[in-house]
């Protein structure tokens, strides 16, 4: 490790064959040619308004070299336009999630977890440090505004590296060593980046599903900004808004992940057409969308897209009633025998995708506890362990999983180059005695009338589990849990609450600990950074204080002050550095082996297959998928502008 951690600089500025194949060129495989020779084809619901002189014809709406979908890569068919599809979401904050689905990145990657360019052209990247842009002329937000590096300039310039706007500066991933990169700005369809070391990172941010964005509608936004606006304008701007200042309301209408502003442009498939709030959404086709089918045709097939508000907890009943065309979110795996039954006069079916987090559900000791006695015994791996090896993993997996699931801990899944079996069971095998011991080695040997230790102040050693109380699957784990760990003498409450509340209350160190699911991506290759690993962000619920002084530079939170933790991070370090895909390997397997032997999470069951209802009359949506938040971005990397409706009543509907 330490050979890798002193690497020399001159090594560090090597290529990164993660990023691209040495010195390559990431491109369209369509040629110009091809494209050019296109006749392109107007979606009927667009007709009027382009008769009317509303819109200009399909043509020039496009960009000069649209994208052309690869629908034979992902074994998706020719479809048409027209049609209204309807999802159903548990909360208005949700519409974001049309930006996760609808996917239009920088780049992207496709089914093959390859990163290809998408609202790119192409582009270029150089020793794994200098990052080439290629925007495609012509390109247009969905207001019709030009789509070029001005809207690069705007948020580098004056977003990212504006004080007011941007208190902590640029964004973590924009820094490499705590040193953000020379950005050019070479014409109006060409950006590049230049770090001094390699950025590892850079690119798969860009394609994540709540993506980097290093681009601003800049004509819309300019409005709200100090150094553009009118003064007396932008100041009545502010108070309408009941704002405190301009950037407060700038910062609000900058939104483009939260996708909660109709009046934003955006580049996705689908624009917002509703205000919140609401408990029905409505999102119509982007008539500047930039991709095609192989026949021309104007990308997405389907006109528009609702998003109808309901609790998550009768979200099941509504799907299985057949009130989705599309839903896998808020459906469980419990929920797959009601909804098989209603098939038939749901005019749906359930497939089964693929999930790849590294545990369906696992618990989150909360190492930055306020409370000093729990933030101790949280802090020792024996206590750790201990409530690893309370847990009967193997009754989980049959009671509520039929035995389908992977029993053992948080870490990489079976089809991943990088798994080992040691590390789903290290800590993992269900062994009271052993728990016991560990226990009693702190001390905690004396025990109340229910059996409960206690804690050297005499509270109950009755750990308080925090959820954000949308599964009753979760509810249904940790009463489980609470069962076996009861036998060694731990006690166990659960506390339901809103998402924000619950998220609010680990970040502020209130939390003993809590249960979300595992690792997002259990199927990393030795290229994919390890993020999850080490204390990078705010949102790892068990150590949220470190990884928010990650995030911000050091401006806010703790930083890590265990060895194993810092150890993770310097791993990572090491990890950037690294030239070769063998030593990132190496690196991985290191990092792998102290989160799994330090148990910082405790896992539960893995593999847990994903139930996705689909409409009979819907098309293209893959029989079989991974249901994975990122890589893939659940069902963004198949590409939903391609799904169309068969049989559909809409007067849109039309066969070109």
């Amino acid at each position: 490790m330490t050979t890798i951690l002193r690497r020399s600089t001159a090594i560090a500025l090597m290529a990164l064959a993660a990023l691209t194949a040495a010195g390559a060129r990431a491109q369209e495989t369509d040629t110009a040619a091809d494209v050019v020779t296109m006749t392109f084809v107007e979606p009927p619901s667009l007709a009027e308004q382009v008769a009317a002189g509303e819109l200009p014809p399909v043509a020039e709406r496009l960009p000069a070299l649209p994208a052309v979908a690869r629908l034979d890569a992902a074994g998706q068919n020719v479809g048409r336009h027209g049609g209204e599809l309807t999802m159903l979401m548990a909360s208005a904050k949700d519409t974001r999630m049309m930006v996760v689905y609808g996917y239009s990145r920088l780049v992207g990657y496709d089914v093959n977890f390859e990163l290809v360019p998408d609202l790119l052209q192409s582009f270029d990247v150089e020793e794994g440090r200098i990052f080439t842009f290629h925007l495609r002329p012509g390109h247009r937000w969905s207001d019709g505004q030009p789509f070029t590096t001005e809207d690069f300039r705007y948020w580098w310039e004056d977003v990212a590296n504006n004080e007011e706007l941007a208190p902590t500066g640029p964004p973590n991933i924009m820094m490499v060593n705590g040193q953000p990169p020379t950005v050019e700005f070479l014409d109006e369809s060409t950006v590049r980046y230049t770090w001094l070391q390699p950025n590892a990172d850079f690119l798969p941010a860009l394609a994540g599903p709540s993506p980097l964005y290093i681009f601003r509608p800049n004509k819309y936004l300019k409005k709200f900004h100090a150094k553009y606006a009118d003064p007396d304008e932008l100041a009545l701007k502010v108070t309408e808004a009941e704002q405190p200042n301009w950037a407060a309301l700038h910062n609000r209408r900058d939104n483009l992940y939260k996708n909660d502003n109709p009046k934003q442009p955006t580049l996705e498939p689908w624009v917002l057409r509703t205000k919140p709030p609401s408990e029905r959404f409505v999102f119509e086709r982007n008539p500047y969308y930039h991709r095609v089918d192989p026949e021309g045709r104007q990308l997405p097939y389907i006109d528009r897209v609702i998003v109808q508000i309901a609790d998550s907890k009768i979200i099941p009943a509504k799907a299985g009633a057949g009130e989705a065309d599309l839903q896998a979110r808020n459906l469980r795996f419990d929920n797959y025998t009601f909804l098989k039954a209603g098939e038939a006069p749901g005019k749906y079916k359930v497939r089964l995708w693929d999930s790849v987090t590294g545990s369906k559900f696992a618990l989150h000791p909360n190492l930055s506890v306020n409370d000093p006695i729990w933030r101790e015994l949280m802090r020792d791996v024996r206590f750790r362990r201990a409530l690893s090896l309370a847990i009967d993993r193997h009754e989980i997996n049959q009671a509520i999983y039929y035995g389908l699931g992977i029993e053992g801990g948080n870490t990489v899944l079976q089809g991943s180059s990088l798994y080992r079996p040691e590390y789903r069971t290290a800590w993992a095998q269900y062994d009271p005695k052993q728990a016991s011991n560990l226990l009693d080695s702190f001390g905690l040997t004396e025990r109340d009338s229910d059996g409960i230790r206690l804690l050297p102040d005499g509270r109950s050693l009755s750990i308080v589990v925090e959820t954000a109380g949308e599964s009753t699957e979760e509810a249904d784990v940790l009463e489980l849990i609470r069962d076996s760990w009861r036998k060694v003498g731990v006690g166990l409450f659960t506390k339901p609450s809103q998402r924000e509340v619950f998220r609010n209350r680990i970040f502020a160190g209130e939390t003993l600990m809590s249960v979300w699911t595992g690792l997002e991506n259990g199927m990393p290759t030795p290229d994919m950074a390890p993020l999850e690993l080490a204390p990078t962000t705010q949102q790892q619920l068990m150590w949220p204080k470190w990884g928010q002084y990650n995030e911000t530079g050091g401006e806010a939170g703790e930083p890590a002050d265990m060895p194993a933790a810092v150890t993770l991070g310097e791993l990572l370090h090491a990890w950037r550095q690294a030239p070769t895909t063998g030593e990132r390997a190496d690196i991985w397997h290191l990092m792998l082996s102290v989160f799994t032997d330090q148990v910082f999470t405790i896992g539960t069951v893995a593999g847990v297959p994903q139930p996705v209802v689909v409409r009979d009359r819907l098309r293209n949506v893959p029989e079989k998928g991974v249901y994975s938040w990122d890589p893939g971005a659940h069902f963004g990397m198949y590409r939903p502008d391609c799904f169309w409706l068969d049989d559909t009543r809409s007067t849109q509907t039309a066969t070109n």
